[in-house]
């Protein structure tokens, strides 16, 4: 797919801040943090998603489409990003959320239902599961039965390219931003679910020849299956240098019990970033990702000479859908 270039629709408040963040580097003992506020991107609370949006639903709007469908998980903050965008530009959007529906209706799966999707729901948890691809389609046909022209989002998929791209362009927006500020990070870390933003940050810098280093701390999948996917569809982009396997690292040890599911250390990763600067992350993809920052600060892979930039992508809701596990906790 042909996307470098390709405008996309103007959804996000961007540039998002990129803020210093001193008290919670001393504590963890690196020289120097900043975040990457891409929780304050927009509509429907806003997140990583919005960039992505910004194309594939120009994209969608270029082909005459008057309706949208994904699947994500229960607690996906695409698909409540993509629900609230969906409403505010009037079409209809399909979700196809991978589990049982629960019996407590809280978090983005309340946001989903409040901005008007039709949820549905699949008894399938692996994003490449075929079954969630075959569900997909046949929700597609379903919507085309009814009179609509869907347009189909599956990030694993056909989705890709664009996904990449919009994160490549968001790469340049921090490259500005660094030297804007006379910065010249030496890593950035990120939660990596997809592997799309990964990917797009990892190529906009070679892009760029920007040195910072992207880290990408799993919340889902190992990583020995998401490099190669990675590098995958970064080749999808047909523009510009093609990003390799060395060129960025995925740290698999901080996936905890399952995704989705809360680790203990992320859950101290959301109070300590909470305590320390204001900084309200989710237990499920940020907090996991800053637990991976803070074990890297203490045991030494991560330099403490390092200037580090942890992006902040977004998941609000999700941190209200689990907040028992932080009612009783300890202070």
């Amino acid at each position: 797919m042909t996307v470098h270039g390709k405008a996309g629709l103007a959804l996000g408040a961007f540039p998002t801040p990129l803020e210093a963040a001193p008290r919670l580097a001393e504590t963890i003992g690196i020289d120097r943090l900043l975040i990457k506020r891409e929780d304050l991107a927009g509509p429907a609370l806003g997140g990583n998603k919005i960039r992505k949006l910004e194309l594939l639903l120009a994209d969608a709007r270029a082909q005459g489409c008057d309706a949208v469908l994904t699947t994500a998980g229960l607690q996906s903050n695409l698909c409540r990003a993509l629900a609230g965008v969906s409403a505010r530009l009037g079409l209809h959007c399909a979700l196809l959320l991978r589990g049982s529906r629960p019996n407590s209706v809280v978090g983005n799966l309340l946001l989903d239902e409040l901005f008007g999707a039709e949820v549905r729901f699949l008894d399938v948890t692996d994003p490449w599961d075929p079954r969630a691809r075959a569900a997909l389609d046949a929700l597609a046909e379903d919507l085309r039965r009814r009179g609509h022209r869907p347009y189909l989002i599956h990030l694993p998929g056909q989705s890709a390219a664009l996904g990449v791209e919009a994160w490549a362009r968001g790469a340049a927006e921090l490259d500005a931003q660094f030297a804007a500020a006379g910065l010249d990070p030496d890593r950035l870390i990120v939660a990596c679910g997809s592997g799309l933003t990964l990917a797009g940050l990892a190529l906009g810098f070679k892009r760029s020849a920007r040195r910072c280093r992207v880290t990408g701390i799993s919340v889902q999948q190992p990583a020995s299956r998401l490099k190669p996917w990675i590098v995958e569809a970064a080749g999808r982009v047909e523009a510009g240098p093609r990003l390799e396997a060395g060129d960025f690292d995925v740290v698999d040890g901080f996936v905890g019990p399952a995704y989705g599911v809360a680790s203990p250390e992320a859950v101290a990763a959301v109070r300590l970033a909470a305590r320390t600067e204001g900084l309200v992350l989710d237990p499920v993809y940020t907090g996991k990702a800053m637990a991976g920052l803070i074990a890297g600060a203490r045991d030494g892979s991560i330099g403490a000479g390092e200037q580090v930039v942890f992006l902040h992508s977004g998941g609000l809701p999700g941190f209200f859908a689990q907040s028992a596990l932080f009612a009783d906790a300890p202070a």
